[in-house]
């Protein structure tokens, strides 16, 4: 019975990263206004679908992380109770967020979650040398990586573009206003105000938000937008790539203990999971990712994803628990240190966030080992 219970809470893990996170991969598309939030969506979708298939070939280290094995005594890992709270704790921290629109660590849920059941269930024997080393490291660590070499990448790629002789080119709302104005009768002794209409042209600039930053010039003959434009989608369906191959192990490896299940069939189901929680509850999230943290065009939502994807993959292939949220959030916010458009105060509640996840994630898990050991 627990075990049927054990991969019900997996399942709704994998629905609640999906909820917060399948959108980060996508965001600076919809940002920057290179497409719309549907089309976005649906390519974040597809893209992580896959990366969280293929990881059944390549990410077996992560499975082996985040069932516990290092951080407990085997012994531990072996119980279904440890690991249900860790499910439970992890889930209701990154649905929490995700109501609240916060784009937190599905990693830094599961890291507080493995702690705070891990404690609850061996007490002193948990192995904060191994946390420190494989899992609070190289979250501390991307974040600062992704930042500067975001900031890096892009003054090198800006530097580029003006060497090519490609140029900023934006738009302005030109049109006509009817006016409505009054002027005096003759007929009448009384001056009697009378309604007139009148037609001016005009010529607004509008908010950053709604003005469409484009690129004018071509490379070999092709014009530059529509270069970037491919790249652009292209980047970002390796950053959703890489998130499902990355974020999968990590949840499937709560399933680790229930022998009966066979792994490929349940890291599709979780993989489906996730997929149905961004199609149906990522709206908030997205919204934060693509629109709060700092303004975007064309070619700073490419640089940011390449950036991002890089160190995701990095990350996936050497076993090591990259956060990317962390890694998507700081290269946004590299971006917006050059360009000067960095959003501070919706980038210092993010931050805030963060700090509130792991041990969020530890109280709740450890909360839940208590009930379902009383039980």
């Amino acid at each position: 019975m627990i075990e049927i219970i054990l991969f019900a809470a997996t399942i709704f893990l994998a629905y609640s990263n999906g909820a917060n996170d399948n959108f980060k991969g996508v965001a600076t598309l919809f940002g920057s206004k290179t497409t719309n939030y549907k089309t976005a969506l649906a390519w974040g979708t597809v893209t992580t679908l896959a990366g969280s298939c293929f990881s059944i070939l390549i990410a077996h280290k992560l499975v082996i992380a985040f069932s516990g094995k290092g951080l407990v005594s085997t012994s531990v890992t072996q119980m279904p109770e440890y690991l249900l709270a860790v499910g439970l704790g992890a889930a209701l921290t990154v649905f929490i967020a995700t109501l609240l629109g916060f784009p937190i660590s599905t990693t830094h849920a599961l890291i507080g979650s493995l702690v705070g059941s891990g404690f609850m269930a061996s007490g002193a024997d948990l192995n904060f040398a191994a946390l420190s080393k494989s899992f609070i490291a190289p979250l501390l660590i991307s974040p600062i990586v992704a930042l500067s070499a975001a900031s890096l990448i892009y003054i090198i790629f800006r530097k580029a573009r003006q060497v090519m002789g490609v140029t900023k080119e934006y738009c302005l709302c030109v049109g006509k206003t009817q006016e409505v104005v009054a002027v005096a009768s003759s007929r009448e002794s009384l001056a009697l105000m009378q309604a007139s209409h009148t037609i001016t042209n005009d010529l607004t600039i509008d908010k950053e938000s709604v003005c469409i930053e484009k690129y004018e010039g071509s490379f070999l003959g092709i014009k530059a937008e529509k270069i970037l434009d491919v790249f652009h989608f292209l980047s970002a369906g390796v950053v959703s790539f890489a998130r499902g191959l990355n974020d999968t192990p990590k949840i499937m490896g709560i399933l680790i203990v229930v022998k009966t299940l066979d792994l490929q069939i349940s890291m599709v189901t979780i993989a489906i999971a996730m997929a149905i929680g961004g199609l149906l509850s990522a709206k908030k999230v997205a919204h934060v990712m693509s629109n709060d943290i700092t303004y975007l065009n064309h070619g700073q939502g490419f640089t940011a994803n390449l950036v991002t994807g890089i160190i995701v993959l990095f990350a996936s292939k050497f076993g090591m628990p990259g956060s990317t949220t962390h890694v998507s959030v700081s290269a946004l916010f590299g971006i917006g240190m050059i360009n000067k458009k960095a959003n501070y105060r919706v980038i210092g509640k993010i931050l805030l966030s963060w700090l509130i996840t792991l041990p969020l994630g530890a109280l709740l898990a450890g909360s839940a080992y208590y009930i379902i050991q009383q039980l």
